[in-house]
């Protein structure tokens, strides 16, 4: 299957599992391909045939975007090397969870959230070490006994009552021995960190030194700016005296070109679903906005004063697009 075509499919998959999906990023580089959100569900999906094409940078920028934007990264794949992923089975690649095509759908559209995840050494899955506990009380089992029957010691038991995670064979024999399920899936959408020891979320990456004039601007606004390498925006810039869709703009900066345009389209595509604003600084344009984008001309910068008179710019000029 192309990749084309496993895009296709999958942003189909999240259009029928009632998400509203955005425009693909069809523009290089790109760290994911769509936003998507379901109520208060957003998230931003890579997709790939092969997961191990997968980088760390671009596994860094969407574990930034994530953060910013209140979103979870995801990848959907095919295979992994020369194995397709096996069905029910989150993955990870530098901290992003992945799985394939058939778990997504098993998850977005039939509700089935998938109870095992891959780690160094194996498969695993989520022991609810409460119910454990009180399942060996009331059978007046000894943890001695517990190990005893599961061929671990009884320190090995003891930790999975106070919440460690054990392989698919040891969850596969206690809830056989206990005729019981005694497993919690993996909470893909908040609590896959739980299940994964990733490092700490990745560090802002400097600036380009061309967009200077405008993180310093957006600065001098009271924005904190969050430079991008990867994203069809430069940065996202947050006002942190508002918590509401408007504390999130997605800039951009570059002369107005065709590729401008098109860069522009899909900001307000991914503003859309993700609840957020956007702008696109330029040097000169005759037009006030793309789709919602607000334009700003570089001279228009200097007048800006704070973050208000910037939302103010650009919600009347997306305003007046949508009017006319």
């Amino acid at each position: 299957m192309s990749r084309g075509a496993l895009v296709g499919n999958v942003t189909a998959m999240l259009e029928d599992a009632g998400f509203a999906v955005s425009e693909r990023c069809a523009i290089r580089p790109k760290s994911f391909d769509v936003a998507a959100r379901r109520g208060d569900s957003l998230v931003l999906v890579k997709i790939l045939g092969n997961v191990d094409a997968f980088t760390e940078e671009t596994g860094h920028e969407m574990r930034r975007l994530g953060s910013y934007l209140r979103a979870t990264p995801l990848l959907v794949g095919l295979r992994s090397r020369d194995e397709e992923l096996k069905p029910d089975v989150v993955y990870f690649r530098h901290g992003v969870p992945a799985f394939s095509p058939d778990t997504a759908y098993n998850f977005f559209v039939e509700g089935v959230p998938p109870l095992i995840y891959a780690a160094p050494g194996g498969l695993y899955v989520n022991i609810d070490g409460d119910l454990l506990a009180d399942e060996r009380a009331d059978r007046e089992w000894s943890l001695g006994q517990l190990a005893s029957e599961l061929g671990v010691s009884r320190r090995t038991v003891s930790k999975y009552e106070d919440g460690m995670n054990a392989s698919v064979e040891i969850a596969m024999a206690l809830e056989e021995l206990f005729e019981a399920p005694l497993t919690s899936p993996v909470d893909v959408l908040e609590g896959a960190e739980d299940v994964h020891d990733s490092d700490p979320t990745p560090e802002d990456p400097d600036a380009d030194p061309d967009d200077a004039e405008v993180v310093t601007v957006l600065t001098r606004a009271g924005f904190r700016v969050h430079p991008t390498l990867r994203s069809p925006f430069k940065a996202v810039s947050e006002d942190g005296e508002r918590d509401d869709g408007e504390d999130v703009v997605l800039t951009g900066h570059s002369a107005f070109t065709e590729a401008a345009e098109k860069r522009a389209r899909i900001m307000s595509s991914i503003g859309r679903v993700a609840d957020t604003r956007s702008v696109y600084f330029v040097e000169k344009a005759n037009r006030e906005s793309v789709d919602g984008t607000a334009l700003v001309e570089r001279e228009e910068l200097a007048e800006i004063r704070d973050a208000e008179h910037l939302r103010e710019v650009i919600r009347e000029r997306a305003d007046r697009e949508e009017a006319a």
